[in-house]
């Protein structure tokens, strides 16, 4: 290559990096260069990207004959110095560069010989187009590419055009015209979606588990899983591990939290009869997720702005009963006009229509949106709370303890440290309450790691938590995803993943996690019980909420079709009260089944079982 063609290679990468485009660039192996001139090369490229940070990946490319070439004669690139290529790349760019090899240009027994000099992409794949640069050479197949992937033990996963760390930066990176394509196409590793399911949607999810488990899972997410086996409690760094496995490595996370979840809670499912009562659907509030509350400018979205009287409400709480709900839910906007007497009386009401019932009720935003509106502290408030009847808190409101997420989606919302003292306060007057968390809209993984173990540390303090309730995120409907803010919720192997990385953070501390038909699905539900999951939620008579975002599921489900996702797994199942004592109540359905609900699809019981 002449002095003029490197100038200009080298200035058209320059050009790149200050325009900040995100950039492909690469050398080609065994044209007659030298390992000297190779470095060199490589050098420049590194040099370059120092400076502006715009080289996504370098492609070390080994040369083959062509007919009709002015080299159609040369031999071959060599095997070996095709292998030191490669390897001088990792070590002259280091372990953040994205290093590519192209697969159909290496014999397939010399794959896994790749993997192991150094690259981490193989480059683009397709199914349909052939190399037109090498149209003789065709692409081998993903699951030969996952097999060479997985022996050399490293994990096979789809990517989009751009990579990660600039899909985490889109207004750096990326024309405003791709962002929103990029995050619909993006899981929340920046890495391509691996599947079109979609939380609250009708398209059941891909059948992950039962998968094929290695004898243990290997490189990093196998040195945390040793750890925890060792009896180590996972912190942020191995959580954010965890919740990134795929394949094998999947399989082996959700096999020891199933392991975990057989330890705390045995073989049992359980799952409590309640009606959600929303009494109004006004908020002054602007949660951007949310497509439930209805306020001057939302009147566009599901539904008419209602608010329910007292009468309404008790009627409700006594049909509940006759349906045998033990648990009533109740939950709503924070309307305009109410003051904090007004929960107060709600509370009073359902116990003087139902002595008897369990009152689940007013998220941490409500008792202190409550208490501010009194001008008393929290804790009298919840303790007046407490004495008209109220008996548990919902945990609800957390949506991502982390407030670089909060920022985005629920700016004007209870803070991080509001959320977490309004349930250390509840704790401490009697009031126990459960932990949730909504996922798949902005958030990285850090920030769920975060979430776990800030409320980990809360349940050490108090022990006041009953359960944990991942939420993935039912995007249809709701104004962050309709401004183009958000990804389409989260994708169904971060779903799964959640609930087994849950029942390994929680490990000891929290017993019950609980999986939400409402959102993952009754056949989505059924795995996530194989991934640590002991839970089922409640019978959920008139949930609102999510089908005002969009889901297809959610009105009832009854102790018939319980039985059948829970019965497969040899697993049994127990009805329970809120906090987890078992109980047997009989009672007429609030409505006929409807066809949504009949499970499909639903897995065969695990061999042995």
């Amino acid at each position: 290559m002449t002095d003029v063609t490197n100038a200009r290679r080298l200035a058209t990468l320059e050009a790149a990096g200050r325009a900040r485009v995100p950039f492909t660039t690469g050398i080609l192996v065994g044209i007659g260069e030298t390992r000297a001139e190779r470095v060199d090369a490589l050098l420049a490229i590194g040099e370059s990207h120092d400076r502006h940070g715009h080289v996504q990946e370098v492609i070390v490319q080994n040369f083959l004959p062509k007919p009709a070439t002015a080299m159609q004669r040369e031999p071959p690139c060599d095997r070996a110095e095709f292998l030191w290529a490669v390897a001088a790349a990792r070590l002259v760019l280091g372990p953040l560069m994205h290093v590519q090899a192209p697969p159909n240009l290496t014999d397939e027994h010399d794959l896994g010989a790749l993997v192991q000099a150094g690259i981490d992409d193989w480059g683009g794949v397709s199914p349909v187009t052939p190399d037109h640069v090498n149209p003789e050479r065709p692409w081998p197949g993903l699951e030969r590419l996952r097999a060479a992937t997985e022996a050399a033990g490293k994990t096979l996963a789809p990517r989009l055009t751009v990579y990660p760390e600039y899909v985490d930066a889109p207004e750096a990176w990326l024309d405003e015209a791709v962002r929103f394509p990029v995050m619909l196409r993006s899981d929340g590793e920046g890495l391509g979606r691996d599947d079109s399911w979609a939380a609250g949607g009708n398209e059941p999810p891909p059948p992950i588990l039962p998968l094929a488990m290695p004898a243990r899972a290997g490189g990093p997410v196998g040195e945390v899983l040793d750890g925890v086996a060792a009896g180590e409690e996972a912190g942020i760094d191995e959580l954010v591990t965890l919740l990134g496995a795929r394949g094998p490595d999947l399989a082996r996370v959700a096999a020891l939290a199933d392991s975990l979840r057989r330890d705390a809670a045995g073989d049992a499912v359980t799952f409590v009869r309640n009606r959600n009562i929303n009494y109004t659907n006004v908020c002054t509030f602007k949660c951007r997720f949310c497509a439930f509350s209805k306020g001057p400018l939302s009147l566009n979205l599901r539904g008419d702005p209602y608010l329910l009287g007292l009468e309404e409400v008790q009627r409700r709480v006594v049909e509940a009963v006759e349906c045998g709900a033990t648990e009533v839910c109740l939950q709503g906007g924070i309307h305009p006009d109410f003051d904090g007497d007004y929960y107060l009386a709600v509370a009073r009401a359902v116990k003087d229509a139902a002595p008897q019932i369990h009152i689940h009720a007013f998220t941490a935003l409500e008792v202190t949106e409550g208490a501010r509106r009194l001008g008393i502290p929290l804790r009298d408030y919840l303790i007046a709370a407490r004495d008209a009847g109220l008996s548990t808190l919902p945990g609800t409101a957390a949506e991502i303890l982390d407030n670089e997420v909060r920022a985005v989606i629920c700016p004007d919302k209870v803070d991080t440290e509001e959320w977490l003292d309004a349930h250390r306060i509840a704790h401490s007057v009697g009031l126990r309450s459960n932990i949730t968390i909504m996922f798949g809209h902005v958030e990285r993984s850090v920030h769920v790691a975060r979430h776990m173990v800030r409320t980990r540390a809360l349940q050490k303090e108090t022990g006041g938590f009953t359960e944990f309730v991942p939420l993935p995120f039912v995007h249809m409907a709701t104004p962050i995803f309709l401004q183009r803010r958000a990804r389409p919720g989260p994708t169904f192997r971060e779903a799964l993943l959640i609930h087994a990385v849950a029942r390994i953070a929680y490990r000891g501390w929290i017993d019950n996690i609980q999986v939400s038909w409402v959102k993952m699905g009754v056949v989505g539900a059924q795995q996530a019980l194989r991934a640590g999951a002991n839970d089922l939620g409640g019978t959920l008579m008139d949930e609102n909420i999510s089908r005002a975002a969009g889901a297809s599921h959610g009105q009832e489900l009854d102790e018939a079709e319980f039985r059948q996702i829970v019965e497969p797994l040899g697993r049994t199942l127990e009805q329970r009260t809120t906090l987890y004592g078992r109980v047997q109540t009989v009672g007429r359905r609030l409505r006929p089944p409807a066809e949504e609900h009949i499970p499909v699809q639903l897995l065969a019981p695990t061999p042995g079982s």
